[in-house]
């Protein structure tokens, strides 16, 4: 268990992020509200002819579910992203080899990162997709190389940090959340706050 910040003393405010992401913890931090981080432990293999879809909402889901039954009365986040190209799921590269594949697939063409976001409380929980559109643009190898070399980003979907040198790769982004692409979509995830009780900004302490 890691603790990301100061929990509140109450307990209606208790908050946890279900993700072993480092990328998700960094975005909930913008937020600015106290938070645990909690290893979720979900197998991630996608059922026979899952959509890639399906596949996000499911695991998002599923995460939140694996927290929330130890912590009953905490609001709970969980959270997926599948990247979706031409219909078949885009996973994480886990080394360069796999990333150069990833890369020289995709570019000049469209994936769709589809980020799920679930947010649960003892029985009730709210689900969401929420779609980004990515076109990559046509770069020789040599520039996806040198890219992969410097960012090394073989724990990201899509083999591209859109936060970091990653944008670089991209021709266009179309989205209703620009860090859903990141991994945790805060437009929305702000909103299920709000509607839960939680005050965003956070009132100045001083």
């Amino acid at each position: 268990m890691k603790v990301a910040a100061a929990m509140s003393d109450s307990p209606k405010n208790h908050l946890i992020l279900a993700s072993t992401s480092p990328y998700r913890r960094e975005l909930l931090q913008r937020l600015g509200i106290p938070f645990e981080v909690i290893s979720p432990n979900v197998d991630e293999t996608p059922l026979p002819g899952e959509s890639t879809v399906a596949l996000a909402l499911r695991l998002a889901q599923a995460k939140a579910a694996a927290v929330a039954k130890d912590y009953p009365h905490a609001w709970v986040i969980g959270s997926d992203q599948v990247a979706n190209f031409c219909g078949a799921a885009i996973g994480k590269p886990g080394n360069f080899e796999r990333a150069m594949a990833q890369l020289q697939l995709m570019r000049g063409a469209t994936v769709i990162f589809q980020t799920a976001l679930c947010l649960m409380h003892g029985a009730a929980e709210t689900t969401i997709n929420i779609p980004t559109e990515v076109r990559f643009r046509n770069l020789p190898d040599e520039a996806l190389e040198a890219y992969l070399l410097t960012e090394q980003p073989y724990d990201c979907a899509g083999s591209a940090k859109s936060e970091g040198l990653g944008i670089s790769l991209l021709e266009q982004v179309k989205s209703d959340d620009p860090t859903a692409l990141i991994g945790l979509p805060l437009i929305a995830l702000s909103g299920l706050l709000r509607a839960a009780g939680f005050a965003i900004p956070p009132k100045p302490t001083n």
